[in-house]
Formats: structure tokens, C-alpha cells, sequence
């Protein structure tokens, strides 16, 4: 790699640190805490679950799920509760008090 091209490169940013970065000017402070989501989800929910999901947004304290596929809707209705107290727990605070999954772009 040459001078130049070394120049040009740029470095890579989470998501997260774009997103955290947005919503603390437009958003309440425990809005930007919900933004924590993103950073702590695939180790919150672990592999399975993380592999087929993302948090795609809040509306309060609701956290939508963009889900693969209808099975993976349905089978997070049975963990719903367990997903809610995972992420929270990440978190240290109950901030989610209610997930809505469905099928998204992940």
C-alpha cells in the first residue's frame, strides 16, 4: 500500500457509535441509553437468536425486532419475556418494557 492510498483509507465505526453520536442531540437521555441496545444485543441474546434478529427501533420504551423469518416471530413470542430481561439486564436498567418482533431487514 502506498503513501496515498494509506491516506485515503479510513477507519470503520459501530453502528452504534454513529447512532449514539445522532440520538443524543435529538433524543432524552434515556432514549440514548436505549441506543446501548445495538452494542449488547449478540451477546444478550445469544448466537441463535442474534443471527436472526436485529433491533430496528424504539418507540418509548417499545423495542421493535427485525425478525428472518415468521417461524423466528413466533418462536420469540414464547422468549419474548426472557429476551426483555436479558437486554435489560445488559443494560443495568429496565428500559424495555415490550418487544414487538417482525419481519425486517436484519
Amino acid at each position: 500500500m502506498n503513501n496515498l492510498q494509506r491516506k485515503n483509507q479510513k477507519s470503520f465505526l459501530h453502528i452504534a457509535d454513529i447512532l449514539s453520536e445522532t440520538v443524543a442531540v435529538y433524543r432524552t437521555e434515556s432514549d440514548q441509553e436505549l441506543t446501548r441496545v445495538w452494542k449488547c444485543w449478540d451477546s444478550a441474546v445469544g448466537p441463535a437468536i442474534a443471527e436472526n434478529t436485529r433491533p430496528a427501533a424504539f418507540k418509548g420504551s417499545l423495542l421493535i425486532v427485525h425478525v428472518s423469518a415468521s417461524a423466528w416471530v413466533h418462536q420469540l413470542q414464547y422468549l419474548k419475556q426472557d429476551v426483555m430481561e436479558k437486554i435489560n439486564r445488559a443494560l443495568e436498567k429496565n428500559l424495555v418494557e415490550d418487544i414487538r418482533f417482525k419481519i425486517g431487514d436484519i
